[in-house]
């Protein structure tokens, strides 16, 4: 029996399919929906985040200098990420423990990404000379939209979902899944945790877009609020989730990181709000600058907005009469 006609039968308005397929096949190469949304929203990141960072001043795609670096170990964390915290999918009488590296398949943890991201991004802004708060502002916005469209490879992995539900948007899942819980009926539906993040990013993305244009929301503070604001969220989605988790203390391994994400934003803001109460003068550390030929040597040394009253961290070091700025506070 088709779930269209058990649903009617129960009395469940509509629901959710999920997609008969997971891939595609040209010729000899296999290619899954999962990575094609994973690769859409890295490229979606980096074009946001390059048009970011040349409104701030930077020198245009310096942000293929740090992607270089952050991506691939995003990735690799994230993976170590997924299989440490779900040792038994890898591990153990029966498993395959080559699985480990079907990334395919699904299971990347975005906090792996997220510390595997930052010390890629570090390395990068070091390289290339960009501040690494500037960076991290002006990634914020496209990481959180490349997070919603990542959760579409989850829906299209019929991978998961949440607890039963007889909501009409409950998502279908065949019960055939070895995700399916023992024991309920097949046109059981799930709640679409996938669709909740996707819904919940999306909203971020525009929160965060527009607190980026108010200068307060520099030295890292958008960031921070990117951090609370994903963590508030994956909160709630995840403790929904069935699939199986390590749990600790009563709550699952992404609960708890969840959590940790929520204070690291927290004190990033409270932080950076203390030792940073000014502007940034420059998206480029100090004694560093463009390096593009059509900019005049004149124009590496760092700027601030001049409509905005002067911080202690600004004018530090300037005499009463010179309006040069200083980058001092990017010494700290």
């Amino acid at each position: 029996m088709s779930f269209a006609l058990q649903n009617a039968l129960s009395g469940v308005v509509a629901s959710i399919p999920s997609p008969p397929v997971s891939f595609i096949d040209l010729g000899p190469l296999r290619i899954h929906f999962y990575a094609l949304c994973i690769i859409t929203g890295i490229i979606l990141a980096v074009l946001i985040t390059n048009h970011r960072l040349t409104k701030r001043g930077a020198e245009p795609w310096v942000v293929i200098d740090i992607a270089i670096l952050a991506v691939p170990l995003a990735i690799i964390a994230a993976r170590i990420f997924h299989v440490l915290t779900h040792p038994g999918f890898y591990f153990g009488p029966g498993k395959n423990i080559w699985a480990v590296f079907y990334i395919w398949e699904g299971g990347i943890a975005i906090y792996g990404a997220l510390i595997g991201g930052a010390i890629g991004a570090w390395l990068g802004c070091k390289w290339s000379g960009i501040r690494f708060w500037t960076f991290a502002d002006a990634l914020a916005p496209g990481l959180l939209l490349a997070q919603a469209i990542g959760r579409f490879g989850n829906w299209f992995n019929h991978e998961l979902f949440g607890l039963p539900t007889d909501l009409p948007w409950g998502l279908e899942i065949e019960s055939t899944n070895p995700a399916f819980p023992a024991g309920l009926a097949e046109a059981t539906l799930f709640h679409p945790t996938f669709l909740y993040e996707v819904i919940w990013n999306s909203l971020g993305v525009i929160v965060l877009l527009w607190l980026g244009r108010k200068l307060f929301f520099q030295w890292g503070r958008l960031f921070a609020v990117y951090l609370i604001w994903y963590g508030a969220g994956r909160i709630v989605w995840e403790s929904i989730r069935i699939d199986p988790s390590e749990i600790y203390l009563g709550l699952r391994t992404n609960v708890w990181a969840a959590i940790i994400g929520v204070v690291v934003g927290i004190v990033i803001l409270v932080v950076q709000s203390r030792r940073h109460p000014g502007i940034e003068p420059s998206p480029y550390m100090p004694g560093r600058g463009r390096k593009d030929a059509d900019v005049e040597s004149a124009d590496s040394l760092d700027f601030v907005d001049v409509s905005a009253p002067p911080s202690d961290e600004v004018t530090a070091g300037a005499s009463a009469t010179s309006t040069a700025p200083t980058d001092a506070e990017g010494t700290r």
